[in-house]
Order: C-alpha cells, then sequence, then structure tokens
C-alpha cells in the first residue's frame, strides 16, 4: 500500500520513547497513527534501551581511537579531542561517563586556523562519541558545498558509520534496509520527499551521522517547507480540473508533512555540530532563530575565524553555541557586546563602531570568560609541517586612461553606489559596463572606447599583471588560484585569458555559487590532480573560500579587497593547508588612488581585536618564530625587474605587519 509521508515521519519519531544523552526537552508526537500499519519486524527498536554503551568502561576515552588514528593525529588534534570530550560530557574517564547528567549542558568552541584538520578531528570524536552514546542522532550542518567534501571525508577515512547527506538526493548505499524497503523502488524516481525520508530514518534507527546545509535546515525546521518540483507542476496541472476541496486537502496534507519534518529536526538531534559555524550570526535572520530552538545542550562550533565583524556578531555565536550563555555573562559586558549600532552611512563608520569603541579591558574580560569552552589553534603546524607562506600586498599604477575612467566615478558619496563600481573599475574600466550608471556618469565614460578595451588585458593595470602572471607561473608549472568576489571581473579574466593565449576550458577553471555542487566537487578534484591540464581557477570569494581544499595551487592572487578580514584569510586557506606541497605565495592586489588601501587597513585592525580574543595559549615561542622566512618569489622578480612591466608596480610590501602598512600608505 502507498505510504503517506507524514504517517512515516509520525511512526518514525516516537521520540519521547527513547530519550537519550544532550537533549534538551523531550519530544512529543501526535499518537493517533496506528503503528500496526506497519511491518513491526521493520521497526524492531527497544523503548527501554540505555543511550550508553558500556562496553566501553575501562581507560579513557582515547581506548576508543585505534592506535593508526592516535598516531597520525596533531598535538592540536589531540588536544581538542579531549577538549570537547570534556566540554560535552565533563571528563574523558569511561568509567565516570555513566553518571553523565543528559541534561548537562555542554558546549564549545573549536576555533583552529583554516586547514588543520578540524574536520578529521571532528570525524575522530564522533566515533567515539556514537561508541559510548550510540542513539546520539547527530547532526552536522555546513554551507551546502561543504557536505560533499564531508562524504568525502567520511570515505578517506573509512571510519564504518554511514552519513546520510540530506542535500544529496541520491542514495549513497548505506541506508538501513527497512527504511530502503519503505519505497517500491520499481516504481517512479522518488520524490525528495521519500529520499530524505529514507536517510531520516536511516539515521533514527541505527548509529549514524546525518549531514544536511544551513539552508536546508532554515527550509525544513524553519517553517516555510519545501515542495517537491515535480508536486509543484503537477498541482499546477491539475489546478483546473480537481475541485477545491481536493486541492484544500492536498495543502492541508502538506502542510501536516512540512509541520512532522519541522518537529523531527527541531527535537530528534541530541547532538549538533556546526561547521563554518560563524554562518549563522545575525540575530535578526531566521536561520539563526530556527537554530536555537533545536532541543538540544551539546553543540560544537567549527571555525577558523570566528570573530567576524564586530563582537554583537561574536555574542551571536557564543549564544547560538551555548543557550545559557546570555545568563553567564555581566550585564556590563552584554551592553559591550550589544553596544546600539550607529546609522550606516558608510562601511567606515561601521568598521569605527568595532575597533574605536572597543575597550581593551572589556575584551579581556570577555577572553577569560570564552577561554573555558574555546579551545584555540593559530596553525602553528602549518608552520611546522608545510614549505611555506610569503604574503605579499602590490600596489598597482593604473594607466591614463583607467585613472580618468575611476575619477569619474568615485566622486560619489554614497559609498554603497560606488564601491562596487570602484572595485570593477579597479580591475579593468570596460567592467563598468556591467554596472548601473549614475546619468553624469553616462556622459562622461566613452562606452565604444572601453567596449574595444575589453579583451585588452593591458587595459586594466590589475589584468595586465594577471595575464603576464600567469604566463609566468605556468612556465614553473605552478597553478594560480584567482578569488575575486565579483563574478564580472572572474568571466572578464576567463575571457582574456581565452583569448590572448589560447587557453579553453581545460586549461581555465571557473567556480562561483551558481555551479552544482557535484559539478563542483570535480573541478576540486580535478584542480588538485597534478595530470590535469588546468592551469588557473577563477573562484568566486562567496561561494568558494570556505572548508574546500584546492592545494593544487600554489600563487593565490586576491583580486579585490573585502571589509571582512575573515574572508581572506579563509580564501588563502584553500591553498594553505595541509597537504600543501609547495610553498604558497599571496598577492594582495591594490590600485593607487582608490579605497582599497582604507579598507585593507581596517581589516589589520579586525585582525587586531581578533587576534586579542582569540589569542593561542598554548603558542610555543619556538613555533612563532619559524614563520619569519625570506621572501623569494622569482616569480614576482621577474615582473619587477621585466623592462616593460615594472613601471606597474607602485609599492610591493612582502610580509607586511599591520605597522609596516601604517608607515607604507600613512593609516
Amino acid at each position: 500500500m502507498a505510504l503517506n509521508f507524514h504517517i512515516l515521519v509520525l511512526y518514525m519519531t516516537q521520540i519521547d520513547r527513547f530519550p537519550h544523552e544532550g537533549y534538551r526537552k523531550r519530544a512529543s508526537f501526535d499518537d493517533s497513527v496506528n503503528a500496526s500499519l506497519f511491518d513491526g519486524s521493520k521497526f524492531n527498536v527497544s523503548d527501554g534501551e540505555s543511550e550508553t554503551n558500556f562496553s566501553h568502561n575501562e581507560g579513557t576515552v582515547w581506548d576508543l581511537i585505534p592506535d593508526d588514528v592516535k598516531e597520525t593525529s596533531y598535538p592540536h588534534q589531540k588536544e581538542g579531542f579531549e577538549f570537547i570530550w570534556k566540554n560535552l560530557t565533563g571528563n574523558i574517564d569511561l568509567h565516570k561517563l555513566s553518571k553523565t547528567d543528559p541534561r548537562r549542558e555542554g558546549g564549545c568552541i573549536i576555533s583552529h586556523a583554516p586547514g588543520t584538520g578540524k574536520t578529521r578531528l571532528t570525524i575522530m570524536f564522533l566515533m567515539s562519541y556514537l561508541k559510548v552514546f550510540p542513539k546520539c542522532l547527530p547532526v552536522i550542518v555546513a554551507p551546502a558545498s561543504l557536505l560533499l567534501t564531508w562524504e568525502d571525508e567520511f570515505k578517506k577515512w573509512d571510519v564504518g558509520v554511514p552519513f546520510h547527506n540530506l542535500n544529496n538526493l541520491e542514495l549513497s548505499g548505506k541506508e538501513h534496509g527497512d527504511a530502503v524497503n519503505l519505497h517500491n523502488w520499481s516504481n517512479a524516481r522518488p520524490s525528495k520527499d521519500t529520499t530524505r525520508m529514507v536517510k531520516l530514518i536511516s539515521w533514527y534507527k541505527e548509529s549514524s551521522i546525518l549531514g544536511i546545509s544551513y539552508s536546508l535546515y532554515e527550509k525544513l525546521a524553519g517553517g516555510g517547507g519545501e515542495c517537491d518540483d515535480e508536486d509543484e507542476k503537477k498541482r499546477k496541472q491539475a489546478r483546473g480540473v480537481r475541485s477545491k476541496n481536493k486541492r484544500e486537502k492536498k495543502y492541508a496534507s502538506t502542510e501536516k508533512r512540512n509541520g512532522y519534518m519541522r518537529k523531527v529536526l527541531l527535537e530528534a538531534p541530541g547532538l549538533l555540530v556546526f561547521d563554518e559555524g560563524h554562518t549563522p550570526r545575525s540575530e535578526k535572520s531566521l536561520l539563526w532563530n530556527m537554530l536555537l530552538e533545536i532541543q538540544t545542550n551539546k553543540r560544537i562550533i567549527l571555525s577558523g575565524t570566528p570573530f567576524q565583524n564586530n563582537f554583537m556578531e561574536l555574542y551571536n555565536t557564543l549564544s547560538l553555541m551555548k543557550p545559557s550563555f546570555p545568563n553567564t555573562i555581566s550585564l556590563k559586558l552584554k551592553n559591550f557586546c550589544q553596544k546600539p549600532k550607529r546609522k550606516k552611512t558608510s562601511k567606515k563608520s561601521s568598521w569605527e563602531l568595532v575597533s574605536g569603541n572597543s575597550s581593551d579591558n572589556e575584551i579581556k574580560q570577555l577572553k577569560l570568560l570564552m577561554d573555558p569552552f574555546v579551545h584555540v589553534h593559530k596553525g602553528a603546524i602549518l608552520q611546522k609541517k608545510l614549505p611555506g607562506l610569503r604574503n605579499c600586498i602590490l600596489t598597482l599604477k593604473p594607466d591614463s586612461f583607467q585613472k580618468q575612467t575611476l575619477e569619474s566615478i568615485k566622486s560619489s558619496h554614497n559609498i554603497f553606489i560606488s564601491e562596487p563600481k570602484v572595485t570593477m573599475a579597479s580591475v579593468h574600466p570596460s567592467l563598468l559596463l556591467e554596472c548601473k550608471l549614475l546619468e553624469e556618469e553616462e556622459s562622461v565614460l566613452d562606452k565604444d572606447r572601453l567596449e574595444k578595451l575589453r579583451l585588452n588585458p593591458n587595459g586594466g593595470v590589475k589584468t595586465k599583471f594577471l595575464v603576464e602572471f600567469v604566463r609566468l607561473c605556468d612556465a614553473v608549472n605552478e597553478k594560480v588560484l584567482v578569488f575575486s568576489e565579483l563574478l564580472g571581473p572572474l568571466r572578464l579574466i576567463k575571457d582574456q585569458l581565452s583569448s590572448s593565449l589560447n587557453w579553453t576550458d581545460k586549461e581555465i577553471l571557473y567556480m562561483d555559487g551558481v555551479v552544482r555542487l557535484k559539478e563542483k566537487q570535480e573541478l576540486i578534484h580535478s584542480f588538485n590532480d597534478a595530470n590535469c591540464q588546468a592551469k588557473i581557477l577563477l573562484a568566486s570569494t562567496r561561494a568558494c573560500s570556505e572548508g574546500i581544499s584546492l592545494v593544487g595551487a600554489s600563487r593565490v592572487v586576491l583580486l579585490d579587497v573585502v571589509w571582512n578580514p575573515s574572508v581572506e584569510r579563509q580564501a588563502v586557506s584553500r591553498a594553505y593547508r595541509i597537504g600543501q606541497k609547495r610553498v604558497v605565495y599571496t598577492y594582495h592586489l591594490l590600485t593607487e588612488g582608490t579605497t582599497e588601501h582604507l579598507k585593507y587597513f581596517k581589516q589589520s585592525e579586525k585582525d587586531r581585536l581578533s587576534e586579542l580574543v582569540f589569542s593561542d595559549k598554548h603558542i610555543d615561542n619556538d613555533e612563532s618564530k619559524s614563520c619569519a622566512v625570506d621572501f623569494d618569489d622569482k616569480v614576482l622578480d621577474l615582473m619587477l625587474q621585466h623592462e616593460k612591466l615594472k613601471g606597474m608596480f607602485v609599492k610591493c610590501l612582502v610580509q607586511p605587519k599591520e605597522r609596516d602598512f601604517v608607515e607604507s600608505f600613512g593609516y
């Protein structure tokens, strides 16, 4: 017989019968559906089973980890492993875990530098935690683009525990047999709801892990629900045929289904892992408020950059990690974090709120309050294990036409209107043809000249640098990774490289937020393959700067400047991470005579605040010295000495520190 979706959910989610370690509130579901409708053998779950598995009752939680995993773990991962256990359960002794109060709140932030193995650490912890609490129902919430990375990591480490990716509409083969048998697979292709139901039941019935994106969690648990595309088409086609009562009945059924799905996702999880946990940081967002509603006290936030823009966002991140946090903080400190935001007339005033009004004493108090549940690793392991990282800020001189073009648009007093145009024109003036221009701007721009100039990289100082730079990198067999916040410059560079070097999609890879997740994963694998023809990857900063590994590149070019420094740090860490075999060179491109220098300086100030709050108390002085290396860049040296290229360089600041930037640019 056909099984209604909401009946499956009802039957699957008798959560009040199975309290699990970490729940905050016992779920209560409508019992009106007769479970005898189904074959009871498919749901053979004992309702009195304890959540704790005491077959491991000697020694410490390290006894749950295979020797080869322990031996290959880095010191900061071993520290982090114990840190998570102590924060979530209170100890690492197995014989004491039987006394753990399931209602005990436990949350922590793993603030390890990007690329230092947070994913592996988390998998290591989850494997041990599931051995002690097999019914804890863990959920990993991550940006959609990272869920396939999690899938790959679970396969790579061969942990033997199924990972059910709710965003992936294909079955992995690891689903529970009882769940798979609920659908007649010989019929039409299963809907989204059916596939997700199979994965949810599999997650609920056996020791496994559920993966879901922030956006999908918001849709399914935020009250909006999500309709299947095919169902929506059928509904539209049938509107003129079906009676009003049938349509209303169908709508009511969908609403009921969405309600049950929401209840499951809010009340079933016993452990939450928020990857890139700084993502939901606005108290006004539906996502942040919805995640607060999830009824579990066990929460882990993974973020290499938990401080993003200001202390209000940090306060929200801490509240998400530990829902009781607002009750543990003094009123004075709370007011410091929640200072009312002044009316934003510019990005600059927004930044001044962050840095100018910050009290070092209050920051120290906040740090002391956070220390017990924040584990920091600044990336010393990368300095020890990788060949090296070389940073460089390049100020480039635009030619007279590009300078004239910039002058014509940067006079606007509204930075929100002028900034994107300045950013585009700083790369290449022809990009203004893609912008919405004011009447006075259109009147002074030579559109015909801009159009003719489009495929000429010499028309823009950043494109001129990049095309020559890529040509030289190809000669020494090094791949280049280019990041831009805007898509227009990336598309233009792709066209210019094709025109200038006769390269095709084999040599030039392109990745933005529109690229499907599977295709994105294939692009990543291709780019990292030493035998692949790819020479350059043009990537959107927003879509590709977090969580993915692009160690195939040894040269990283940041085409534009963003206000949030963590965005650039995350972007660089796509190449500079565990697994990199070469020295990584990064180039921050600034165009002379624009606001980009000011933006970069504001970044350094935000970095200073982040350092004050998230300094690594375990740092070794010898490790900190290891990053002080000579800057040896033969590719850049060739460009600086080339007769036809050296004129584009105004300043070259290598291994820059904040004081160097102040001295060089006068801020």
